[in-house]
């Protein structure tokens, strides 16, 4: 186990792996710091459940949600994704320790997330964060990869590069490569038109990741708006009954790429 650790570093990771519980947990060591990540925890898991069956009853392959696996295979799925990506030339954390429930991980440097925070008060500083990340999303959909659940806080930027995490979702293998980079664009447009401070930005985000996107990819995300936006006027309604943060950027997102993809075709 981690060979290239010391002896006291081995110990603090052993009493980690062992007595922790959270499903994320940071860890020190004398001269780096890790990630355990455990599967363990997974619970009835009744929204995936529920909509694996919305998606047959609707039709809609973009909706289907990645396979149900027990702890092992959800492990397995995470590290088949990293070795993915890496093996295509893009930065992941490497995979230091796998057990039967839990991975160790190197950290890769503070999520974009966590960035865009701290320069909240420079707009233009904030947005070209939302810019790059479209930017890169379309360099990995280019090599005919997809990330699953694309959001700033599973994304990092260290020293100029840029780097993915968090691959517990696996969308290609449950629907097309492109309708799941199309679903790719959309899930990252959720942040985008919600959290951007300038109203160009989302514009220059979309025009980012098709500097790169395959055609077919383009072409899946027309394919998908059209049913995302017959739901506004749904998600308008419960807007007027409780206005949740996950309603206001379903409806910025939609409502910015039904324009956006109209006005290409």
């Amino acid at each position: 186990m981690l060979p290239e650790l010391k002896d006291e570093d081995i110990a603090v990771m052993l009493a980690a792996l062992a007595g922790g519980t959270r499903r994320v947990q940071r860890v020190s060591l004398s001269d780096r710091d890790v990630w355990i990540k455990r599967y363990n925890r997974l619970g009835p898991r009744l929204g995936p459940r529920f909509q694996w069956l919305f998606s047959r009853l609707v039709r809609q392959p973009v909706l289907r949600p990645a396979p149900l696996l027990d702890a092992q295979g959800m492990l397995e799925r995470e590290v088949r994704q990293i070795s993915r990506l890496s093996e295509a030339g893009f930065l992941t954390p490497t995979v230091l320790y796998r057990g039967q429930s839990a991975i160790v991980l190197s950290n890769l440097g503070q999520s974009v997330e966590r960035q865009m925070k701290s320069v909240k008060t420079d707009p233009a500083v904030h947005d070209a964060f939302l810019v790059r990340c479209g930017l890169e999303l379309g360099r990995l959909h280019a090599a005919g990869l997809c990330h699953g659940r694309p959001h700033p806080r599973d994304f990092v930027i260290e020293d100029g590069r840029f780097g993915f995490l968090d691959f517990e979702e696996e969308p290609a293998a449950v629907m097309p490569l492109a309708t799941a980079q199309a679903r790719d664009i959309w899930l990252l447009f959720l942040q985008v038109a919600s959290r951007c401070l300038k109203p160009e930005t989302p514009a220059a985000t979309l025009a980012a990741w098709r500097s790169n996107r395959p055609a077919e990819a383009e072409t899946a995300l027309a394919d998908i708006v059209p049913f995302f936006a017959r739901l506004l006027p749904v998600a308008r309604l419960l807007t007027r009954l409780r206005a949740g943060k996950d309603v206001m950027r379903f409806i910025s997102a939609t409502d910015f790429l039904q324009s956006a993809t109209r006005a290409r075709h």
